[in-house]
């Protein structure tokens, strides 16, 4: 499976704490696109699409949700509930949002810039692509 949890370096005091991504250094990848997902209500799911280059490390920076990952011939699923905790997905990974917290909030760092065409948003191609069928 081509994931892992991140736990990222909190720095702080008592005016309160703050996390550093840096494309290169904690971060496995350049940072080319950045983006949130809020106003989430439990009841809507969300992902469903893998991506055939793109890696990405998603934080849920407020609330909770949980996460489908899927390689092909596995699924894993596991819960993001904290901001010093980060989710790394690799290339090639379908991954699915469900059960959102009201109002989870998650932001995503991404290795490219949009492009549809990076997208594979049906299961069934997502399998034949990546078992070679």
């Amino acid at each position: 499976m081509n994931y892992k949890l991140i736990n990222m370096k909190v720095f702080g005091d008592e005016r309160g704490r703050l996390i550093s991504l840096e494309g290169g250094r904690n971060c496995p990848f350049e940072i080319k696109r950045v983006y949130w997902i809020f106003d989430t209500v439990p009841n809507m799911d969300r992902g469903m699409h893998a991506h055939k280059n793109m890696e990405q490390i998603i934080v849920a920076m407020d609330g909770a949700c949980q996460f489908i990952l899927d390689d092909g011939k596995k699924r894993e699923s596991l819960w993001l509930n904290r901001p010093d905790i980060g989710l790394y997905i690799g290339k090639n990974m379908w991954r699915e949002m469900k059960n959102f917290s009201y109002g989870c909030k998650l932001m995503v760092l991404a290795s490219d810039y949009y492009d549809e065409r990076e997208y594979i948003r049906d299961y069934n191609r997502f399998l034949k692509e990546v078992n070679n069928d």
